[in-house]
């Protein structure tokens, strides 16, 4: 065989596979076996990968988050609960309380999200609205976490088939309960000292990644959740280098395969974004308008490798990632006065263009050591 064309050969042959690395790094999306899953960052709400995320599922224990923040935020955590018989008997997990017991409301709330007692959730939802309470949680979440597609018909998470919602629902109402400094310090208690009338014992989560069973260290925060009908579910919050990431997984097949997810999720979000900001100086136009932050940075997130930003005609700054997914919506505030055709453009320059010459930097490093190489290999096969 002629020596050039052998060495020409093995040039092409380290370039295509250059090209394949290249291609397989950008297409680094996470595999979710699981039905339904989403990852957000918890801050600032960008959408970090979805799969089904706006399907209606059935959320098991999930539903637990929801009725958390809604004791929290509308009831007096000091308050003493008189259990009813009906509350004591609740079907599935309990934390044994006994028809007549007199529990604080705040221990309540910690036996229904760190043991997801059933009992305990049935007690809070008596005590705050009677018989009233799917009315009042639906409003709630309606309104103050604006919601879109959630109903739900009870406090904990049995079976009802209109007892609904959405990966997505349930990511922004778990980002929304996170801002409570209460909600936060039961969600990601590991165990609790539980004196009840029937029995005194530690109570411990039933999360295996914020229990350390699965070794996941950045876990701060999680719930878990199955009936038969909407199979395992899972919430986990997590903070890495003051990201903080929440990951949603429903109708998983089995108890590992939502664990698993979940880590392929976080791996996922804390390898492939990080936080920047919008800085209050920056400028926008889009259709003879001006727009700006309002004079304050807004954090954003955003991919390390590549993220575009897009300004909307009703001011609405988009960031998208390489398959044009908006990540992040921020909205603008309209300015009136004018500015310089320069200004505009500066603050017009985005990522896009960085991304470019940064793939395009790296794919000619890449050919280079593959050149230097196959000179290599040529002189060798010439001597």
């Amino acid at each position: 065989m002629n020596k050039t064309f052998l060495s020409t050969l093995i040039i092409f042959c380290l370039c295509l596979s250059a090209a394949q690395i290249v291609n397989a790094a950008e297409d680094s999306s996470p595999e979710i076996e699981s039905e339904a899953a989403i990852l957000v960052d918890s801050e600032t709400g960008a959408v970090l990968f979805e799969k089904n995320a706006d399907n209606k599922m059935y959320p098991a224990s999930l539903t637990k988050i929801a009725t958390a923040i809604y004791a929290i935020e509308n009831g007096n955590l000091k308050d003493l609960v008189t259990v009813s018989k009906s509350a004591a008997d609740t079907d599935g997990t309990s934390v044994f309380l006994e028809e007549g017991e007199k529990v604080p409301l705040k221990k309540l709330i910690q036996g229904m999200l760190i043991n997801s007692g059933n009992d305990a959730a049935a007690a809070i939802a008596e005590h705050l609205d009677g018989d009233k309470y799917e009315e009042g949680i639906n409003k709630y979440l309606s309104v103050k976490v604006k919601v879109k597609n959630t109903h739900f018909t009870n406090p904990h998470g049995l079976f009802d088939e209109n007892h609904y919602s959405t990966a997505k629902d349930l990511a922004k109402i778990t980002n929304y309960a996170l801002q409570n400094e209460t909600f936060r310090e039961i969600y990601g208690k590991k165990e609790l000292e539980w004196h009840g009338k029937s029995w005194d014992t530690t109570l411990l989560t039933h999360h295996l990644m914020l229990k350390g069973e699965i070794p996941y260290e950045a876990v701060n925060g999680g719930k878990t959740g199955y009936v038969p009908e909407s199979k395992f579910t899972l919430a986990t919050t997590a903070l890495q280098n003051k990201m903080e990431l929440t990951a949603i997984v429903l109708k998983g097949m089995n108890d590992s395969r939502v664990y698993e997810d979940t880590e392929v999720l976080l791996d996922y979000g804390f390898e492939q974004f990080k936080h920047s900001y919008i800085s209050k100086s920056a400028v926008f136009q889009k259709a003879g308008k001006t727009f700006t932050t309002d004079d304050s940075d807004i954090l954003i997130t955003i991919p390390s490798a590549f993220y575009q930003k897009n300004v909307t005609s009703k001011g609405h700054l988009q960031l998208t990632n390489k398959n044009g997914d908006v990540i992040q919506s921020v909205a603008l505030v309209e300015k009136k006065e004018e500015i310089s055709e320069t200004a505009s453009y500066m603050n017009q320059t985005d990522h896009k263009t960085m991304g470019y010459y940064g793939k395009f930097g790296m794919f000619l490093l890449i050919i280079g050591a593959l050149f230097i190489g196959a000179q290599k290999i040529r002189k060798a096969i010439n001597e």
